[in-house]
């Protein structure tokens, strides 16, 4: 029996242990468009937030399933959950819809023909977004704009010099500015998502760059990089969860050899600077201004 499981639903869902992980923001999974079509017996789906994303996912697990395969989904209730059973309805499913643990799960089995999948597929597949020329796709992070914090790094930026990391770095946004550097003699991008990471690699065609799946917060950390830039998550399943850039900036400080440098940008209501003062030996706010702030951090 072939079982998929997308994302980490909560316990009482008795996700199954067996199951091929297919959740791009999970280093080390499968990609779930990348199951043979027909192949899987049972699709367990912990639905994403975003409605193209998640009609995406959906409709990627569908076409994964056997005629007769079952497909178990579930999302929070005020995070798409209340539509899941209309956006299964609309692939042509009959649905058997509960309530559980603040969610909606959905249960259906592949016993008829079923239409849009291959709609709802391009609609969240990887392209080029014309507003920023970038490649993205919906589900990462600011998918179809430049997020106006890492502008706002992007601007201050110094030229960098030597080798260097941009955690978190998304679809390379940072990674392009430092690279206008001709000092930089090496960048590695580090994000979570694996999306990410590959519009990074169509975006950033630098040779002296390379992007890697990876969660940052477990790096191996030499403590020689020159410098660190980055713009730390601070959301967590869609909750606010400080620890996340806290986190972040201690590992910074691990990458960085002694008086190398990060550079940070930070929403101005985050709490930041008792980390940065802890882990640096010099911290100054370069700019405060439009709900933002940037640090400067000497190792």
């Amino acid at each position: 029996m072939t079982v998929l499981l997308y994302g980490r639903p909560p316990a009482v869902f008795d996700p199954p242990s067996d199951a091929l992980q297919t959740s791009p923001l999970i280093p080390g999974a499968a990609a779930l468009e990348d199951v043979p079509p027909g192949s899987a017996d049972l699709a367990v789906i912990y639905a994403p937030p975003g409605a193209l994303e998640r009609r995406a996912v959906l409709a990627h697990a569908l076409r994964a399933l056997k005629p007769g395969g079952r497909l178990d989904a579930m999302a929070p209730k005020d995070k798409g959950g209340s539509r899941l059973k209309k956006e299964l309805e609309g692939f042509g499913l009959s649905v058997m819809d509960e309530p559980k643990a603040h969610h909606r799960r959905c249960r259906a089995a592949v016993d008829g023909p079923l239409t849009g999948l291959e709609q709802a597929i391009e609609a969240g597949a990887a392209r080029r977004v014309p507003d920023t020329g970038l490649w993205s796709r919906p589900g990462v992070f600011a998918w179809d704009r430049i997020d106006a914090g890492t502008a706002t790094l992007a601007l201050q930026l110094p030229p960098m010099k030597g080798a260097g990391a941009d955690l978190g770095c998304g679809v390379g946004v940072l990674s392009l500015a430092v690279l206008t550097s001709e000092a930089v003699t090496a960048l590695s991008g580090i994000d979570l998502d694996r999306r990410a990471v590959e519009a990074a690699r169509l975006n950033v065609t630098d040779p002296r760059a390379g992007f890697a799946q990876a969660d940052a917060r477990t790096l191996a950390a030499a403590g020689d990089l020159d410098f660190v830039v980055m713009n730390p998550p601070f959301h967590d399943g869609g909750q606010e969860d400080r620890r996340l850039g806290q986190a972040f900036v201690r590992k910074a400080a691990e990458l960085l050899r002694k008086n190398g440098a990060l550079w940070m940008v930070a929403n101005r209501h985050l709490p930041y600077e008792a980390d940065l003062n802890a882990a640096f030996r010099r911290v100054r706010v370069v700019d405060e201004s439009a709900g933002y702030k940037i640090f400067e951090a000497l190792k």
